[in-house]
């Protein structure tokens, strides 16, 4: 065994990462990049995107193109149980370092286990939101996983209370859109063409556009029926899902621009975003702009089985972080969007309302606000293996 770490100490760190979606994939190629600044001769190889394989890592499998599968198809366990065999064979031939995985929790847990097994110590970054939900599965997490890097500023007291070593990093969205000014000219453009402005934001996998855009679709059609000169922007988050957005544009029945470009500044542009839940109601909070949450999973399975696991009164991550609804929330089911539109027309008469909402959300998302959550998660990876 000691044979086996001097090897390691005495070569260039081999770090083994993974990420299995697209937004992991963006924080893991902003982590290689901020641990290369610290840890010039490091080495990645692992489960990666295109921004991970951009930034120098070593690719062995992409998940990240099949992430919308994940949650949506039995297809996806076999390729699943590929990733998970073909890492651990990496991990037991190679002398790494550390393994660094990036969210997915049904992946990456196993992973963790597997990783533990080849004696190869794992930080897990971006917490699975155990307090929110599989809250039963906290042992794997403590007993697999040397160090929890958290994204979210309450996760570090709840994991440390659970008996996970975690600490809170700051929030890797909002050091990607630092990165990413915005184009005032486009926004005065946007702007220029009606009002009010609607962006709608339905999301980036197949099975999520496909249950969120036909009722954003709705809300927006009311919305233009109230307010005729109303601009409907609408995002094609990505090539897979575009023909699912044109498809739903054209049946829609109302006028609504595309786009796949820009997306800052629609937002940026709006009065009111219609977005799907999850990290993207982030991406607003930070711009502060009003928005409505919106989704509508299948009521049968929720009521066998989410509402059972589910420990939080709130679904949309704005309203989580304070505690209280800011933001109005239909999850994670809908029977009708009128209740939406009329709350949305609402919101979109009232200058006051909108702006007592932007206020509150600046405030809710300060404390995520880091230009450096990336090279905290570097330095607790170079911790990582220096005490193992």
């Amino acid at each position: 065994m000691h044979q086996k770490h001097s090897e390691k100490s005495s070569r260039p760190p081999l770090i083994f990462i993974s990420a299995a979606e697209p937004s992991a994939d963006l924080y893991g190629a902003a982590l290689i990049r901020a641990a290369r600044n610290i840890m010039p001769n490091a080495r990645f190889i692992g489960v990666a995107g295109p921004r991970m394989v951009e930034a120098g890592c070593h690719r062995i499998f992409d998940m990240s193109a099949h992430a919308a599968m994940l949650a949506g198809a039995f297809g996806a366990v076999g390729r699943g149980i590929r990733m998970l065999n073909t890492s651990e064979a990496y991990l037991r031939r190679f002398p790494f370092a550390a393994a660094v995985l990036i969210d997915s929790p049904t992946l990456h847990l196993p992973l963790a286990g597997r990783a533990q097994a080849a004696g190869v110590p794992v930080l897990y970054y971006v917490a699975p939101q155990m307090w929110a939900w599989g809250a039963h599965r906290i042992h794997k997490l403590r007993n697999r996983v040397r160090k929890v890097a958290c994204i979210l500023p309450f996760e570090e007291e709840y994991f440390r209370n659970q008996g996970v070593d975690a600490t809170f990093v700051g929030h890797p969205l909002a050091e990607i859109m630092a990165g990413e000014p915005i184009d005032e000219r486009m926004v005065a453009s946007i702007r220029a063409q009606g009002a009010p402005v609607v962006t709608l934001l339905p999301g980036s996998r197949k099975h999520v556009v496909r249950e969120v855009l036909k009722g954003q679709l709705e809300v927006a059609r009311a919305i233009v029926e109230a307010f005729p000169r109303s601009v409907i922007g609408v995002s094609v988050a990505n090539e897979q899902v575009r023909p699912i957005v044109e498809d739903a544009v054209r049946a829609g029945g109302v006028d609504v621009k595309t786009f796949s470009t820009h997306r800052g500044e629609w937002i940026r542009a709006a009065d009111l975003v219609l977005v799907a839940s999850g990290t993207t109601t982030l991406e607003v909070a930070f711009h502060a702009r009003p928005m409505i949450v919106m989704y509508n999973a299948s009521r049968l399975m929720y009521h066998l089985v989410a509402r059972w696991m589910v420990r939080t009164p709130f679904y949309s991550l704005p309203n989580i972080l304070a505690q209280r609804e800011i933001v109005p929330e239909f999850m994670p089911y809908y029977t009708s969007t009128k209740p939406i539109a009329d709350r949305a027309i609402d919101l979109l008469r009232s200058e006051s309302r909108r702006a007592e909402m932007s206020a509150e959300l600046e405030r809710v998302v300060e404390p995520l606000r880091s230009d450096r959550a990336s090279l905290h998660t570097a330095e607790l990876l170079r911790n990582l293996r220096t005490i193992h």
